[in-house]
């Protein structure tokens, strides 16, 4: 995507008579997290009312406090939707592709055949590894998750290894491999809005995520030493058993999957492969599993629900297709329009205004540029957020401090891109949660990188390492700008 077609309205761009205090701006952040935790936490209300709540409070201190009129804020809510079509039109298509791999017996074959080849003490780590693995090779954590995480959750299932953990490792190797791949559109906006050769900014990531990362696969490793024996007597074979009783078990089924991973490879944008991935679907519906024509294609409309006498694979491999999107696109268009709201209001250019006055050192400013980051993705439900806004907004101070632009761009992803997952009302984290069947809260214990990305990254400028000036001002509170 372009950075063209979005810029975030700078502290000095908004009239003061506007202009929110920092106090102010902090209300909606506060009423946030009330509403999330009297409307989830207290009332078990789904996550969509309490951010129809805070869209109301912003509005309403948008119009009568700052003085902005309707048009203003709905010019706000525009931009961000604008900006986060893409995501939505991907969650329709993604919905309706699991279910035609499901009906085209791809996501049942790797089911079957990964029964075979891996074990419960090994399949985590085996897992992070393959999804980022493959995330790196087609450049879209949301495609992988969506298409081999989906079959991983079975096979971890079948193993006797739990839902949470197993969408943890998924997730871990996404990001992961999404964060060091050159066709990622996250990577490549990082490298764009910061002024950055995108081939910089992937080696200055580098270091970073191989220890997050890997990190993260020791602890994977050590928490799969912990089933051994979990297997129920008999489970796998009852599974395998009931999955070629209603599919059609051949590498034939495996073409949606070539014609995914391929486009995706050979540089084509997410939702042109995504469409592909539902035709090559429907296609190996009808000639491997002799599937109707017409039924191969409602099944992306409706879903499925198999009957293959075993409950666990019924409810492994039910899908909702395109109409079963309905709940997770409904969170994310309240998330985008608060965000649209945030920034339209300058709640969130004060905000990181006064991160940036805040400022003293090299260290402070990579830690702030972090916190921006994940404050961005909390309060926007948006990565690519998370990513332009403190991009943009503290590109200047980098420069002032005369670190590199490549200092920015591997702060801004590592801290931005894998966090937005941890949030429940997060684009990410609902989109997750959804093709998953995993709840946010229930996997983010187990999301290890999505710790490890960041603290990684503040860890390494409390150490002097891969900053350029992280090693000679980083710890020294009396360096500033000026003295540079």
């Amino acid at each position: 995507m372009g950075t063209d077609r979005y810029t975030p309205r700078s502290y000095d761009d908004i009239s003061p008579e506007t202009r929110p205090t920092f106090a102010q701006a902090l209300i909606p952040v506060i009423g946030l997290v009330a509403f999330l935790g009297i409307g989830s936490a207290l009332l078990k209300l789904d996550p969509h009312i309490p951010l129809v709540w805070s869209i109301a409070l912003v509005g309403l201190l948008g119009r009568y406090v700052w003085g902005y009129t309707w048009n203003d804020l709905y010019d706000g809510i525009d931009r961000s939707l604008s900006m986060g079509l893409q995501a939505l039109l991907i969650l329709f298509t993604i919905y309706g592709v699991v279910s035609t791999w499901v009906a085209a017996g791809t996501i049942p074959t790797l089911m079957s055949y990964g029964l075979d080849l891996l074990s419960p003490q090994v399949f985590l780590p085996a897992t992070a590894i393959l999804v980022g693995l493959t995330t790196f090779a087609i450049g879209s954590s949301w495609t992988a998750v969506g298409t081999l995480g989906v079959a991983f959750i079975g096979i971890g299932s079948g193993l006797g290894v739990p839902e949470p953990m197993t969408a943890g490792a998924i997730l871990t190797g996404a990001y992961a491999g999404d964060k060091q791949s050159p066709l990622s559109d996250t990577t490549n906006l990082a490298a764009a809005v910061t002024n950055t050769d995108l081939y910089d900014h992937i080696r200055a990531m580098r270091t970073g995520t191989l220890v997050a990362f890997g990190l993260s696969v020791v602890g994977f490793a050590l928490l799969g030493l912990g089933f051994s024996g979990a297997i129920p007597a008999g489970q796998i074979t009852e599974i395998q058993t009931a999955l070629a009783s209603s599919y059609n078990i051949t590498l034939l089924a495996f073409l949606p999957l070539v014609v995914t991973f391929g486009l995706a490879a050979a540089g084509y944008p997410a939702l042109t492969v995504l469409l592909a991935g539902a035709f090559a679907g429907a296609f190996t519906s009808v000639l491997v599993q002799g599937t109707a024509f017409v039924d191969a294609w409602q099944v992306f409309m409706s879903g499925t629900a198999p009957e293959t006498g075993s409950e666990l694979v019924n409810s492994l491999l039910a899908s909702g297709g395109v109409s079963g999107s309905g709940w997770t696109i409904a969170i994310v268009v309240a998330a985008l329009t608060l965000g649209g709201l945030l920034e339209q209001t300058g709640v969130l250019a004060v905000l990181a205004h006064r991160l940036e006055q805040g400022v003293k050192n090299t260290g402070s400013l990579v830690a702030a540029t972090g916190i921006s980051a994940i404050l961005t993705n909390a309060l926007t439900a948006q990565q690519y957020m998370s990513i332009v806004v403190p991009g943009m907004t503290l590109r200047n101070t980098y420069e002032e401090f005369d670190l590199d632009t490549s200092d920015l761009s591997q702060a801004i992803e590592s801290a931005g891109t894998p966090t937005g997952a941890l949030f429940p009302w997060h684009a990410g984290g609902a989109y997750m949660s959804g093709v998953l069947g995993v709840a946010t809260l229930s996997y983010a214990p187990y999301y290890l990188f999505g710790y490890l990305s960041p603290l990684v990254l503040f860890t390494f400028v409390v150490a002097g390492i891969g900053f350029t000036g992280s090693a000679t001002n980083a710890s020294d509170p009396s360096v500033s700008p000026a003295d540079d």
